[in-house]
Formats: structure tokens, C-alpha cells, sequence
């Protein structure tokens, strides 16, 4: 343990400059080409075997892909930043991600850890009192910032796994490190092939911040998952001008605002907390124009899987029957989703325990509660349906500004704490 939290603490620059790296170049969810390709280099030369993400998607199976165009430019900008135009054109249309794999040398069980990579659909602070504008790391990319800290979670894999190589020797069993797109709006997850997590034992995942705001806390485990589907719903009517034919078109954007206030009057529910927003809502042309065409984005969660299912249900009835309302048609889109989850207790258990060994930790609690979505949720369902458990931590840290928002960022002693951590939760028997 003292050898860990030694090669941890002499890495903390190096931890910094990952992590300060990541928040330059943040990019949103399956757009990371810069992002992967720079933690596929860096893996491939620590002697991982790399699955880069057309070898760990299913294609059909991933969740909110950002238009064609978007993806293009994400593509060309990776490529003039001068990445290898191999693996640029090995992510083409989105398939970003990877998992690295290491297997020791002798037999064992087989660990996970899982860093998500995505950044935010956000424009980053220019205030010289945002550290990373006055230090010269904020974000390159006009909306995109990485505002929940996966820039510092892709830091900590990387540690991760410049600590595990130099351990290699002492490693029994396999460990997987997956670094996963799209986990804002709850999409990548998703598209992670069921064969890639069907053997895994152990699955770790964790969250910087978040419920615990202050550095050397430490949360054990995570309770409060709510699970969550997210929905995109496009209306289309028929044209009219508003003046001479009245009753000659379809008007979407009523259908749509119809469909806002009745998705905001569904009952809730009493067999567990249940929420709904509609977040967006754009329609029309003009003044004088009937709306022919309406786009609105939603969202339900439930405490349970099986109340956010219901919630789920009880919204796409709305949207076909507000639609039905207006005589307008409707095309409904499930662009994101999470399940609930519980930890498993043993996993919970053994990691109290190597950190409260670590000693490096002022506060651990045994469990902290969550009260929001997070699409490991999907993974580690995977992994406890096929026999194998999961676990969720919190590494606590000072926030300068809150998740989400434009002035976020967090004490980077953290990325040393969680380092530590997750490469003693590998190699401790």
C-alpha cells in the first residue's frame, strides 16, 4: 500500500497535466476523437491491448448520436490537431472509446474500472477568477467544457494504468480499463456490446465531487441512483398561411405545446419518486406562418427501474395523444436511458476497506447518496446479470463551481487520492 501511495503522489504533476490536457480539448459525447486517440496512444505504449470503439460498440445499439455534420467537423478538427489519421478514420462516424486490457500472470479474477470521457454541452467561463482561463486550460472548443470532471477521471485511468504496468509482475487475473463516451444524457452505456463486460468479476466506477465537496472524503459506495430514459419527440404538421387559410394546416408547434403541459401534469407516482421536464422546445417560421414541423426534448426518471419504465410509458402516451389532438404526426426517439442500481454490499465492503488501509482518506463513509442518473448503472446490470458485482464510489473534492455549470473545477490533490485507490482496489488480494 505505502509503494502505491508513494507512485501515486510522485505522479501527481503528470495527473495534472493529463487532466489539464483533457479540459483544453473537451469534447462531447461520441466526438471525442482527440480524446481517445490520445489515451490509446499513451495505453498502447504502457503495453494494454487496445479494443478501440467499433471493437467495443454495438452500432446499432448507441443512444443520441450527434448529427452527421457535427461528427464531420469533430473528425476534421482531430485530424488538424494532427492526430494519426489512422485512428481518426478508426472512429469514423462516432465510434469512440476504448477498452484497454492487461492480463497478469497467473490466474485470477477479472476487474473493470470504468472512466467516462464525454465533456458538456457548455461554453466555458472567460472570468480571470475561472483558473483554468487565467491558467491558460480552458476550453479550445466553443460549447463544449468539461463541467462534471470526466477530464479528471480520464487522468485518474490514465494513472491507473501507469501504475498497473509498472506493478505488472503482481497482477493476477485480467483488468479491463474502459473509457467510456457519451455519458452525459445517459447514451454511451448503451452501446457497450454485451460480450465485452460478460466475463467481468469486479466492476468499479466512480465520481469526482458530486455529493462529496470536500478533498480526502470518500464515499465507499453510492445509493439513490434514479433510473431515467431521455426522449426526443418531432412533430410534423402541414403548412397554411395563418390569415387566408386557417383551417388548412396542421399545427405542429400546438401539438407540441399541448404535449409540454400535459407531460408536466402526469401524476406522480406511489410506489417511488418519479420526475418529468420538458428541457427544449423549438417550432415555426414566422409570425404568419401555421408551424409545420416541432421538435421537443424530455426527460422522465423514477427511483426504480420499474417506475422510470412506467413514467416512460405514460410520456409516450402523451406524445402520441397530443399529436392525435393537432392531427399532426409524431416520431418518438429514446436518445438516452439508465437504470436503477443497487451496490453490491461485498465490493462496498472491500473497498472501506483498502482505503481506510490506503490511509490516505480524512472522512470514508460507508455510502452517500446520489440522487441523480449515471449510465454505469447500465453496465454494472450487465455485469450483476451475468453472475459478477459492481460498485460505484464517490472521491470527494473542493468544487470551485458547481457540476454543469460554467465556472466548474475541482482540486486536483484528488486525481493522486483516486489513483491510489483504484490501483489498490486491482492488485490487493
Amino acid at each position: 500500500m505505502d509503494t502505491i501511495i508513494k507512485q501515486a503522489s510522485e505522479r501527481n504533476a503528470q495527473l495534472t497535466t493529463w487532466r489539464r490536457f483533457f479540459h483544453r480539448h473537451a469534447e462531447v459525447g461520441w466526438t471525442e476523437y482527440i480524446t481517445t486517440a490520445t489515451i490509446a496512444e499513451i495505453l498502447t505504449e504502457l503495453g494494454f491491448e487496445v479494443l478501440l470503439g467499433r471493437d467495443i460498440l454495438s452500432a446499432d445499439k448507441r443512444l443520441g448520436l450527434p448529427s452527421a455534420d457535427t461528427l464531420t467537423a469533430a473528425k476534421e478538427r482531430a485530424l488538424a490537431y494532427g492526430i494519426d489519421a489512422r485512428l481518426v478514420e478508426a472512429m469514423d462516424g462516432g465510434f469512440t472509446g476504448l477498452c484497454a486490457i492487461m492480463r497478469g500472470s497467473e490466474e485470477g479474477k477479472t476487474v473493470c474500472l470504468r472512466f467516462d470521457i464525454d465533456a458538456n454541452d457548455l461554453t466555458e467561463s472567460t472570468d480571470d477568477d475561472h483558473r483554468p482561463h487565467r491558467e491558460g486550460f480552458a476550453s479550445l472548443h466553443a460549447g463544449s467544457m468539461h463541467a462534471c470532471g470526466h477530464d479528471g477521471h480520464i487522468a485518474v485511468g490514465l494513472g491507473v494504468a501507469t501504475l498497473l504496468a509498472e506493478h505488472r509482475a503482481d497482477l493476477k487475473g485480467t483488468v479491463l480499463l474502459l473509457f467510456q463516451s457519451a455519458e452525459e444524457g445517459v447514451r454511451g452505456a448503451s452501446g457497450i456490446s454485451d460480450t465485452l463486460l460478460s466475463a467481468v468479476d469486479e466492476l468499479y466506477g466512480f465520481h469526482l465531487g458530486f455529493a462529496l465537496t470536500e478533498t480526502g472524503t470518500l464515499g465507499a459506495s453510492t445509493t439513490d441512483f434514479l433510473a431515467t430514459t431521455k426522449l426526443d419527440a418531432v412533430f410534423t404538421g402541414a403548412p397554411a398561411h395563418a390569415g387566408a387559410r386557417p383551417d388548412g394546416g396542421k399545427n405542429a408547434l400546438l401539438a407540441a405545446a399541448t404535449a409540454a403541459l400535459q407531460l408536466h401534469a402526469l401524476p406522480r407516482r406511489a410506489d417511488g419518486i418519479s420526475r418529468v421536464n420538458v428541457g427544449t422546445l423549438y417550432a415555426g417560421e414566422g409570425r404568419n406562418t401555421i408551424p409545420a414541423r416541432a421538435a421537443l426534448s424530455a426527460e422522465v426518471r423514477g427511483e426504480t427501474t420499474a417506475v422510470n419504465r412506467a413514467m416512460t410509458d405514460d410520456a409516450k402516451r402523451v406524445l402520441t395523444a397530443s399529436a392525435m389532438m393537432h392531427d399532426t404526426a409524431v416520431d418518438i426517439t429514446t436518445v438516452g436511458q439508465a437504470c436503477a442500481l443497487t451496490c453490491d454490499e461485498a465490493l462496498a465492503k472491500r473497498a472501506l476497506g483498502i482505503a481506510s488501509k490506503l490511509g490516505i482518506f480524512s472522512a470514508v463513509h460507508e455510502s452517500v447518496s446520489f440522487g441523480a442518473s449515471e449510465d454505469f448503472t447500465v453496465l454494472a446490470e450487465q455485469v450483476q446479470s451475468c453472475g459478477g458485482q459492481a460498485d460505484y464510489l464517490i472521491v470527494g473534492t473542493e468544487l470551485a463551481g458547481g457540476h454543469h455549470t460554467d465556472r466548474f473545477d475541482f482540486d486536483e490533490h484528488a486525481l493522486v487520492l483516486a489513483t491510489a485507490l483504484f490501483t489498490a482496489l486491482v492488485l490487493a488480494d
